[in-house]
């Protein structure tokens, strides 16, 4: 019995990450979800935020996506996603910059369409700052 499962996190614009790995960690629409070998197939949507891989041996990789949809299959987790960028090279200052700029979009209290365009872009903000923040916990420890 395998303790591994192969893993593929691919952006709309390239392959970012492709490996062996013992889990992998994501938040669905309902909540938190941990992958491990001999998972039951599974397909569902992903909020923003952090994606997760624990690599044999124990070492963690952490990545940030847009949403996007996680499929488990026998042998493979494929995280298909608009965006995807590790979380080490996401840009702080800009992910700041963008939250104040919905926060501003959603105090001016404009059309329905653009509070809800300002609210995906606050969440999307938000998620790239937790995962620096978890990436940044990780890395002390």
């Amino acid at each position: 019995m395998s303790s591994t499962i192969r893993c593929d996190i691919v952006s709309a614009e390239e392959s970012i990450f492709h490996g062996t790995v013992e889990m992998v960690v994501a938040t669905g629409e309902l909540g938190e979800l941990g992958i491990a070998p001999r998972h039951a197939p599974l397909i569902t949507r992903l909020k923003p935020g952090q994606v997760r891989v624990i690599l044999a041996g124990g070492e963690e990789q952490f990545f940030y996506v847009s949403g996007g949809i996680l499929e488990v299959q026998p042998q493979v987790v494929t995280v298909l996603a608009d965006t995807a960028v590790r979380a080490k090279d996401l840009d702080e200052k800009a992910a700041l910059e963008a939250k104040a700029e919905a926060e501003r979009a959603l105090a001016n209290r404009g059309e329905e369409m653009e509070i809800a365009e300002a609210q995906a872009k606050l969440a999307e903000a938000m998620a790239q700052l937790q995962a620096l923040e978890r990436l940044r916990k990780t890395l002390k420890h």
